[in-house]
């Protein structure tokens, strides 16, 4: 069976490019939400298992949103037209995916109407600009 895609051939795994893109959107994505939350008086500092409650829904909407969509295949991180159009369908469904996370009884605090809207224009202009911006320098 092959491995062949038409991003390339997948059987290598991960390139360090790749996981070094990850790690930077994992901190862009805690310093956004933990922005949010020192925002509206939350301190991480005095109540970190707070601010770690506020990214993790998040956090795993992007993990599984980005690795189904390839965010993280050279075909897709190196082409700037591409990035644009997979950084925003991927970040849009990785909000919403947190934003249901978020709502759910598992975690406290909820997401009420006009947050939905922040954390997605937020995170929309964070991750498009910086993706851009590093297929743009390659």
């Amino acid at each position: 069976m092959s491995t062949r895609t038409r991003f390339g051939d997948v059987a290598g795994g991960f390139t360090r490019e790749g996981v070094g893109l990850g790690v930077v959107d994992i901190a862009l994505l805690s310093g956004l939400v933990t922005y949010g939350h020192l925002h509206h008086g939350g301190n991480p500092l005095a109540n970190p298992l707070g601010a770690v409650e506020a990214i993790v829904p998040f956090l795993i909407g992007w993990v599984l949103v980005s690795m189904l969509a390839g965010l993280y295949t050279r075909g897709v991180y190196a082409d700037p037209a591409r990035v644009v159009r997979y950084a925003t369908l991927s970040w849009i469904a990785a909000a919403n995916l947190g934003l249901i996370i978020r709502s759910s009884p598992l975690f406290d605090g909820g997401a009420a109407y006009p947050f939905n809207l922040v954390i997605t224009g937020t995170g929309l202009v964070v991750f498009v600009l910086w993706r851009t911006a590093f297929a743009v320098s390659r």
